[in-house]
């Protein structure tokens, strides 16, 4: 029986003529050496190529969430003093213990009878401060927690320029119970020496730091965790600073191997914890406050702030730089938490000789240096 010419087509296994506009006929569109099919075939493969994109796109989307999550949980929210123009009373820190130590930058934050630590799940303990390294600028609090999620501080990871890495801090305190800390994307541009000043002076910190294209050192941000994409971690967020050569604000993290060693020293009891000075009487060629030329703020209560209420005229005080209305910090690196221990750590001070004041002025830290006066004749003499 003779095939229909459709039938035909099929029988010989190519396929029908396809009519044009013009009603004529052209080879079918799949047959073989058809310059349609190539083409027909390769949308096929770039079409399954951006299929495949896609998919692996959104499973490290749901993996990058996962772990921002997973961090999270390690941060902290700290409360301490502060709340006077430039001097936010808060800050960020992360766990590094199960049993509830955490590290976070030095500041006048806390310095406070008082400091909060509130979780991720918003949970709010009190922490004493275990102790401090003033010039590596970094401290360590603990509060009475078990079974903590936290960083591994023998885990670490390096970076170096182009690494892509995750920022977590309280940036401007929005989070103040259980809501999550803020994360910003950003990618470390250099990693070189601090030159840095607060306002126009120094930072204590003279260590390396990764310098970051996210704007990530903003009010509260200090002490805040940095990771890499795979939530290792890398460095902790700094203070706020100012380039000395370009007086711009710096956006910094400090590496966290340098810094180890230290809070290694600190969880050991190695290191002298900052506020527990020992109470000495005061020798008799000791010095006094007055004896420098400083006046401080009546010490009324348990813990007064050593704040400065005058500094006599031409005295070492005032050759030294000193202000009213200055907040005493640090006497050669040892905190000064109260007007009584200041007159503790000056009463141990020698005469003609000098030391360290670091103080706060207008939200920056500046270090001065006195030179205290010579001892007495009529006490030289006995």
């Amino acid at each position: 029986m003779p095939h229909c010419a459709p039938c035909a087509w099929r029988a010989g296994g190519v396929s029908p003529p396809v009519r044009d506009a013009r009603g004529g006929s052209q080879p079918g569109a799949n047959a073989p050496g058809s310059p349609i099919a190539p083409v027909r075939l390769l949308a096929v493969l770039v079409a399954s190529a951006i299929l495949s994109q896609s998919l692996a796109i959104v499973r490290a989307g749901a993996d990058i969430h996962e772990q921002i999550a997973e961090t999270q949980a390690k941060v902290v929210k700290i409360y301490g003093a502060g709340g006077l123009r430039a001097l936010e009373a808060y800050q960020t820190g992360f766990l590094i213990s199960a049993e509830g130590h955490v590290l976070t930058a030095w500041s006048h934050v806390l310095d406070s009878a008082v400091v909060t630590v509130t979780l991720d799940d918003g949970r709010r303990f009190e922490s004493k401060l275990v102790g401090a390294d003033s010039e590596l600028e970094l401290a360590v609090l603990k509060f009475d927690g078990s079974d903590l999620p936290h960083f591994d501080l023998s885990s670490l990871a390096a970076a170096e320029a182009g690494t892509r890495v995750l920022a977590y801090s309280n940036l401007f305190g929005v989070a103040a119970g259980n809501e999550p800390v803020s994360v910003q994307r950003g990618v470390v541009a250099a990693r070189i020496p601090l030159s840095a000043r607060r306002g126009i002076f120094e930072s204590r910190f003279q260590g390396p730091v990764y310098i970051l294209d996210a704007v990530t050192n903003n009010p509260g941000a200090a002490g805040g965790p940095v990771t890499n994409l795979a939530g290792e971690l890398i460095a902790m967020l700094g203070k706020e600073l100012k380039s000395a050569e370009s007086n711009l604000w710096l956006n910094y993290a400090m590496p966290i191997d340098p810094l180890a060693p230290a809070v290694t020293r600190i969880l050991a009891g190695a290191a002298e914890p900052l506020t527990a000075q020992t109470p000495t009487s005061k020798s008799s060629d000791g010095l006094d406050p007055r004896d420098l030329g400083i006046v401080l703020v009546p010490d009324v209560v348990q813990r007064t702030p050593a704040y400065v209420d005058e500094v006599r005229p031409n005295s070492p005080a005032a050759r030294a730089g000193l202000l009213r209305g200055d907040l005493i910090l640090f006497v050669d690196g040892q905190l000064v938490p109260s007007v009584k221990v200041l007159c503790e750590l000056l009463a141990k001070a020698e005469h003609a000789a000098s030391f360290k004041l670091t103080v706060l002025r207008d939200g920056n830290t500046v270090e001065l240096t006195v030179q205290t006066p010579p001892l007495p004749s009529a006490e030289r003499a006995g």
